[in-house]
């Protein structure tokens, strides 16, 4: 009988490497589905932007009936960072440009938050 004198290197993920990294992807997961929604109403934002501009270039629009379509849209879509009154009209080139700028604060741990700010341009 043979016996081998040398040890075999072992492969894999000891249990210390394991916890170390479930806890780095436990934080990331929870980071982002925090972060998450301040995009997703960004996004929203963005969307409606553009849709009043294509609504009121077909027609021609002033600035109480631009806000009463924003707020409308706000409502229905559930918009809580900004209301009509924080978008800028502004004209560009004969075309119809509104923006809106808003910071939003996310709290992280504790004392702990993130501040994002956003700029939203129709197109």
């Amino acid at each position: 009988m043979q016996y081998y004198t040398e040890r075999r290197k072992q492969k894999g993920i000891g249990l210390s490497g394991l916890l170390v990294w479930a806890v780095i992807l436990i934080l990331v997961a929870i980071s982002g589905l925090k972060i998450a929604p301040a995009y997703i109403e960004f996004s929203t934002i963005q969307k409606n932007l553009s849709a009043i501009v294509k609504d009121i270039n077909s027609q021609s629009a002033d600035l109480n009936q631009i806000k009463t379509l924003f707020s409308k849209r706000a409502q229905i879509d559930n918009i809580k960072s900004i209301n009509a009154q924080d978008i800028k009209i502004n004209k560009e080139n004969g075309r119809v440009v509104l923006s809106a700028s808003y910071t939003v604060r996310i709290p992280l741990v504790s004392n702990l938050s993130l501040t994002i700010d956003f700029d939203a341009v129709s197109e």
